[in-house]
Parts: structure tokens; sequence; C-alpha cells
């Protein structure tokens, strides 16, 4: 049988970095012969070389922008060049003709790169070679699996440490990308696949997750636990977008808090509307809407230093949220879900009325009846006459009973959707 050919763009600024990029080409087909690599040029100026699969010309063709390219400030040069690759690379995953792309670049070749690579499949193998990498990548990879590896010296002619460094870069795309094209599944594999489900988590309802995700796990689900970090609120968002979920049970909420009050957890003004969107099942809950997150104690803002704070650790610092800012809360939860609802039959919002954390339950640091009482009746308000269900629990929600009951009733909406 014939080998699979697996083909991987290389998508860069070849007007300053085109030597590197051949090296980067001649090492992933050493590390892979049966590999075809895509260059593509998202330089400022346009560059000749037989190895140049997509020219500059073309690629800022495909951004639709009109006039001279030199005219333009750097960082629209950048905006442009990022939207013409995009077009381009997006065209080659939809005819399945891509199986991983990589980059080499300092800030300005990473920011080109990055911002395709996000718009690209989470899974598809994605590398980034950067000066860049060994600061805070968060801006560059957000949601995304990015892979960063730090270039070391700067990506500036070849010697003997970023050959290495390249070489190393080159085996792992290709050996990533093999990967990937080998396990693409057929239509008919996706037919079976598992229907999948996503939870989130935080600490303080970490009880309450491993109770569902466990009967979850035993109903046959496949299940994602997304760790409420902004991050991991984003990538809940994205897999809804990317049609990888069948249901949600959206037990921790609090990137809202962040969000409002400024800590630094937010997932953004979109959190809370995929699933709803996507009129896919959802359970929405109030877990950690008691606390605001920050880093060490001194990190917090001198406003707020004479609220009620909790060290998680010495990394964290929880704010607890007053019932003001949890009133409001209780409207955006609302409001999200019922403008964005699409399918309100197979939404539900439960509210466990003794404690959304596990340190806002009575006798810990975070409990406040008027704060909590403030968040439900606010939500209860805004879904009035929604069609959307809020049901009421007298326990609080990490409470072992609730966790159960909430999956199997999760189950259940997956299953009246199934049939409907």
């Amino acid at each position: 049988m014939a080998a699979q050919i697996v083909n991987i763009v290389a998508v860069g600024t070849l007007d300053t970095k085109l030597a590197e990029y051949l090296y980067l080409r001649s090492q992933i087909l050493a590390s892979s012969p049966s590999t075809n690599v895509i260059l593509i040029d998202a330089g400022r100026s346009e560059t000749h070389h037989e190895a140049i699969t997509v020219s500059q010309p073309e690629v800022y063709k495909r951004s639709g922008h009109d006039g001279s390219l030199k005219s333009l400030p750097r960082g629209e040069v950048i905006k442009t060049m990022i939207k013409g690759a995009i077009s381009v690379i997006n065209d080659l995953y939809t005819e399945g003709n891509l199986h991983g792309v990589i980059s080499l670049g300092g800030s300005g070749g990473t920011s080109i790169a990055a911002a395709v690579m996000r718009e690209l499949p989470l899974t598809l193998p994605k590398l980034i070679v950067s000066t860049v990498a060994s600061g805070d990548t968060s801006s560059y990879v957000a949601e995304s699996d990015i892979t960063m590896m730090y270039s070391v010296v700067d990506i500036a002619g070849l010697n003997e440490m970023l050959r290495a460094v390249v070489a190393n870069a080159a085996a792992a795309i290709a050996g990533m990308a093999q990967s990937y094209a080998s396990r693409c599944a057929t239509p008919k594999e996706r037919e079976t696949k598992k229907k999948g489900i996503g939870i989130t988590m935080f600490g303080v309802t970490t009880s309450a997750v491993d109770v569902a995700r466990r009967q979850l796990d035993a109903q046959g689900f496949e299940v994602y636990v997304f760790h409420a970090t902004g991050a991991g609120g984003r990538a809940l968002e994205r897999l809804i977008h990317e049609h990888r979920l069948d249901g949600v049970l959206d037990l921790t909420t609090t990137e809202l808090a962040d969000e409002l009050v400024g800590g630094v957890f937010s997932a953004g003004q979109d959190r809370l509307t995929a699933a709803a969107k996507a009129g896919i099942p959802q359970i929405v809950s109030v877990g950690a809407l008691d606390m605001v997150n920050y880093g060490p104690k001194d990190t917090v803002p001198d406003k707020f230093q004479h609220r009620n704070l909790f060290e998680h650790n010495p990394s964290v610092t929880l704010m607890r949220t007053t019932p003001h800012e949890c009133a409001e809360l209780g409207k955006r939860v609302a409001s999200r879900l019922r403008d964005n609802c699409t399918n309100p039959g197979v939404t539900e919002v439960w509210l466990p009325l003794k404690g959304v954390s596990a340190i806002a339950i009575e006798g810990q640091a975070f409990y406040d009846k008027e704060a909590d009482g403030a968040l439900f009746d606010a939500i209860k308000r805004g879904l009035y006459g929604s069609g959307i269900v809020v049901k009421e629990v007298d326990t609080d929600i990490n409470d072992p009973t609730w966790a159960a009951n909430i999956a199997r009733r999760l189950v259940e909406l997956v299953e009246m959707k199934r049939i409907s």
C-alpha cells in the first residue's frame, strides 16, 4: 500500500526569513519523505523561489484589500496578510489537504501565524517556533491548542543553535501531522463516536463535577471537563461552535463574575451563549459566582482590599461578590440565555439554594444568604416567561445527590433532542 501523503503548511514572512523556512522545509522532508510541504508567503514584499507554493501576491489578493500594501503601516500590513492567509489555509483544510501548520517568527510573524492557527479546528497540529515563546503567550494561543517552541536565538540567520531548534520543530510537526492524518475519522467512524458532554469545573465545585462525570461516563458519554479559568470557558464555547458537543452541564459559571468585576479569569462577553444559539441540551448552574479571582493578595486592586478576601493559595486570592454584584450577575446569566436561546425546551437552570461553592455554604468564609438570594431572584425574574425552566433545589452545589440528579436530567434532555 502506498504511503499516505501528509500535507504540512509552513506560513511565514519569507521576505525576511526565506533561508530559515527553506531549512525548515528540508528538515520536514528529511523527517518524513511522504510529506508535502506547502510554503505560504505572508510577508510584506514579494519573494521569489521555486519552493514557494502560495506567493505573497496571491495571499494579498485573498485578503480583499485594494491598493498598495507597501503604503500601509506595519500593523495594517499584518492584519491584511492575516486575512489573506486565513482564506488560503481554510480552503486547504476544507478540501481535506491539511494535516498540520508550522511557523517561524518574531512577534510580527508569530502574530500572523497564531491568528491563522486560531481559526483552524482544535486537534489539527499547530506549532510556532518564536522568539516570544518564553514569555506570556496567552494572546497568541488564547483557547486554541497551538504549541509554542522558544527559538532561543533570534530567527535571523542560520547557526548551529537555530538549526537544532528548527530540526526539532520539523520532526515534531512531521510526527504530529502523520499521527493526525492516520487518525482522521471516516464518516462511518464519526457516526459511531460517543456523544460528547462538556462540563465546567472549579476547585470549589470539583466534588459535584466528579460525581456527574462518573455518571455520564458510565452511561457511555465522552465527557470533556473545562477548568473555568477564562481560557476554559472560551474553549467550551469553541467546541460547541465546532459541533463537537451534544450537551453541556455548565455547572460553573464563575467566569462571568471576573468579567463583571475585573478578575483574572474572564471568558469574555460570548460566554454562556454558544449552547443557547446551537440549541443543544444544556443545564446551567451558578457554581462559584460567589467569587472573583485575583493573583497573590497584593495584586488585588486597592479599592477592594477592604472586601471579604480568601487566600485560596499563595498565587490565588478570591473576593466575595456582593449582593449588588450578584444581582447583576443574575441578570447577565438570564439575558445571555434568554436572548440567545433557540430551543428553550432543552435548556434549564438549576439553583442550589444552600450554597454555590464549597466555601459559600453555611459556616464557610463566603456564606452570604443575601448575596445568593439576589443572584437567584435576578435569574428567576430574568427568565420568567422565556420557556426556560428554573429549578430550585434545597441543597448546596457539591451535594452528590444533586450532582447525580443534574447529570441524569441532562441525559434525558439529550435523549429528548435525539428523538425530536
